[in-house]
């Protein structure tokens, strides 16, 4: 390897002047307007900001062409990759994700990148790409700090100068022109300044590596216990909560990912050897493959209810990442015991290899999620597996792109009457908000929902289809309670108000009519609930959340006095 490079004075002058044209640039394409932007101003935005970000990550006076090189293919790819994926006004809800994958590829590329050249060959060192990885990572972290910090001082300059009657700053301020440029000149001095000052970033990247590795026992212990006590606890909550299950767990095995690399570094030398360090980070490198398989049975399980999404096709793409992590952990544990920092090291290099390639092929349209998802629905619906009621129609027209779109005027054609209609009512809807919301299956709806007083017969299905559209359907977090008063009067309080959010402004309380075969709402209340600071009212409110949990509830006739003037009310009751 090369020795260090040595100190180049003009580079920060370089830098902020490659991130004022890059601002000012990016305000050219960007205009006055914040409307959508097209393809082709997308892919020139995305160009210009990866060569200018790049070139200040990786721009070295030796083979300084190189690094100008690499950027603008970057650049180039990253641009031809917005532009084969259209205008973003036109992007369905998961492609947003493909920018990430993106991100993705050309964060772990510049690295491995800075280690090729350094090496002057085509090896890629480990020790020197997960040096130039945190390197980047913290220098991208400092450069935004410095970034707000210089916003802060301008604002406080155009307060004072506003103080005497001197508006200049301040309007230059509100100009998109100037506050665009500022950001890049901003961005690109402070980069230029910390990878002059390497012994600045040296340490800010040592102070971080321990932070990170004395959290790395703390979090070990915490999921080393989850795990644990998974047998007693049952998985039934995991699989209830499939909604949130999956990126939790997902969270968890990056933060035990990140933390386990944070005590073994990157070389044996820089290896942590306190033992609470040591098999804290063993611990967590241990947890990642159970957590990734927890977190595949989620999404199984999500996936075989209600079929493929193209969020739960990424999600399926992460958990899969995580499980191949998770293995490497494991070969690398059972091979090297306490060397296993040595053998994992090699590893991580060739799934960070993968990875790259990975996310770079998943930010094309090569394979399209949307389709995949469009085929699966449409297949469940004819299949009969999914009624024309419990059909997620709004996705199919908003959600999945041009192939959602081409579906539903495929299902114009139907023999289903049903289908044709809701078909219809969807291509026709001005917006998403106007297209009808799936109900789910009233079985599944039926087990959210507690039904008093005990004893009290089933739910009529016509007063389920309303609960379906009350905030109660099987996405919510919180079930509900329904107070029967009678054949055709109900009471609606929903569990959340009565949950770790009770002793606050509570969600409306409605009452329930039926007329005609239908439930509508007759009116709605707020539950008020308050917690004064003294004892007596928290005592009085815990009673209270042990007899809504026990189910004590019942609604009482209650006579106010009110005042009237004119006949007419005045105010609110009082006693």
């Amino acid at each position: 390897m090369e020795e260090p490079a040595k100190p180049w004075p003009l580079r920060p002058v370089l830098l902020a002047v490659i991130g004022l044209g890059a601002g000012l640039l990016a305000h050219l394409i960007l205009g006055k307007a914040y409307a959508t932007l097209s393809a082709r101003d997308a892919s020139l935005l995305t160009g210009v900001l990866l060569g200018a970000v790049l070139t200040g990550f990786t721009l070295e006076r030796r083979l300084w062409w190189a690094s100008i090189v690499f950027a603008l293919v970057m650049a180039v790819v990253g641009a031809l990759v917005l532009y084969w994926n259209g205008s973003p006004g036109g992007w369905s809800a998961g492609e947003g994700w493909r920018m990430v994958s993106l991100a993705l590829a050309v964060a772990i590329a510049a690295p491995l990148f800075q280690a090729a050249r350094d090496e002057g060959t085509v090896r890629t060192p480990y020790p020197v790409v997960h040096d130039h990885a945190w390197t980047n990572i913290v220098l991208w972290c400092a450069c935004w700090l410095f970034v707000a910090i210089v916003f802060a001082m301008t604002w406080l300059l155009a307060s004072l100068f506003l103080l005497i009657k001197i508006e200049f700053l301040r309007e230059l301020l509100e100009k998109n022109w100037f506050w665009r440029a500022l950001i890049g000149a901003a961005f690109g001095a402070g980069l230029g300044v910390l990878r002059e000052n390497d012994g600045v970033v040296r340490l800010l990247q040592r102070v971080v590596a321990t932070v990170l590795g004395v959290l790395a026992p703390v979090l070990a212990v915490g999921l080393v216990l989850f795990l644990l006590a998974l047998p007693f606890t049952g998985l039934n909550a995991l699989w209830d909560a499939t909604s949130a299950t999956t990126p939790i767990l997902l969270s968890c095995a990056i933060g035990a990912l990140i933390l386990a690399n944070a005590v073994i570094g990157n070389a044996p030398e820089q290896e942590k050897r306190f033992p609470l360090l040591r098999f804290g980070a063993m611990a967590l490198a241990a947890t990642i493959l159970p957590l990734a398989v927890l977190a595949t049975i989620a999404i199984a399980l999500r996936t075989g209810q209600y079929g493929f999404t193209p969020q739960r096709l990424w999600a399926i793409v992460f958990v899969a990442i995580a499980c191949l992590y998770g293995a490497a952990y494991w070969v690398a544990l059972a091979w090297g015991r306490l060397n296993w920092g040595a053998r994992v090291r090699p590893l991580n290099l060739a799934l960070a290899f993968l990875v790259c390639g990975v996310a770079l092929v998943l930010a094309t349209p090569l394979v399209s999620f949307n389709a995949i998802s469009t085929r699966d629905q449409v297949a469940r619906l004819e299949a009969g597996k999914l009624t024309p009621e419990t059909f997620d129609w709004r996705a199919l027209a908003y959600d999945f792109g041009e192939p959602g779109r081409a579906a539903l005027a495929k299902l114009r054609g139907s023999a289903n009457a049903e289908i044709r209609r809701r078909a219809m009512q969807a291509t026709e809807a001005p917006n998403r908000w106007g297209v009808a919301e799936s109900m789910p299956p009233r079985a599944d709806l039926a087990k959210r929902i507690r039904v008093l007083p005990a004893g009290s017969p089933p739910i009529p299905d016509a007063l389920l289809d309303y609960l379906a559209q009350a905030r109660c359907g099987v996405a919510q977090e919180w079930g509900c309670t329904v107070v029967l008063l009678g054949a055709d009067s109900a009471l609606l309080l929903r569990d959340s108000c009565f949950g770790s959010r009770f002793g606050r402004l509570c969600d409306d309380t409605d009452s329930l009519r039926q007329a005609d075969g239908k439930w509508n709402l007759e009116a709605s209340r707020e539950l008020r609930i308050s917690v004064a600071p003294d004892d007596a009212a928290k005592a009085r409110v815990a009673a209270q959340k042990q007899a809504y949990a026990a189910g004590q509830i019942e609604v009482r006739k209650v006579e106010r006095r009110q005042v009237f003037v004119g006949g007419q009310p005045v105010g609110d009751a009082f006693e």
